[in-house]
């Protein structure tokens, strides 16, 4: 529980100066990231529980990356994150789990996530700005990726890479839960 609290002091506070440094009021990034502006006087005090399509949304219409909201600055030349250690910031209701490990430095970051799905589980995600790239590799079991609406099974080894720009979702399919490791490509910030 500690370590919730903690990663929301963390939210807050970096929503808080991420929308200062962008000069919007809690209702423009409201209308831009499409989030209440309730929820978002919640968040900027640390309180309630975003879920990670609220935090995407978020990241999304503020030009950053997920991590740049969930954790706290980078310090020193090299990263190392223990992935198991990293919280999940998604929950499917079967026990499946997303976990954001770990983000790139520099102008055009990459998310490294990490996610579990188990058969019947699916994450659906809104349409990503222009620019920003999705590539998976399914290391474990089975799922469908759709994308625009179309499905396109994956199998163990299997990897896809596609413009998010489009609704997309991943879902887990099989016997058994799937595992995989995703990557999101955000372009350079605009200067």
């Amino acid at each position: 529980m500690a370590e919730v609290s903690l990663t929301l002091r963390t939210v807050a506070r970096n929503v808080r100066a991420a929308r200062a440094r962008a000069g919007l009021s809690l209702e423009q990034l409201g209308v831009r990231a499409q989030v209440s502006k309730g929820a978002l006087v919640a968040l900027e005090n640390a309180q309630g529980n975003p879920n990670l399509g609220t935090l995407v949304r978020l990241a999304d219409a503020l030009g950053l990356a997920v991590s740049d909201l969930v954790d706290e600055p980078r310090q020193g030349r090299v990263q190392i994150v223990d992935g198991a250690a990293a919280a999940p910031l998604w929950r499917g209701e079967h026990g499946g789990w997303a976990r954001l490990v770990l983000t790139t430095p520099g102008p055009a970051q990459v998310e490294l996530w990490h996610w579990r799905l188990h058969p019947g589980e699916a994450y659906e995600s809104h349409p990503h700005p222009a620019g920003v790239t999705e590539t998976l590799t399914v290391t474990a079991g089975r799922m469908v990726l759709e994308v625009g609406g179309a499905g396109h099974p994956l199998a163990a080894g299997a990897s896809a890479t596609f413009g998010a720009d489009v609704g997309h979702a991943y879902r887990g399919a099989g016997d058994g839960p799937c595992d995989l490791i995703m990557t999101v490509h955000l372009p350079p910030a605009a200067p």
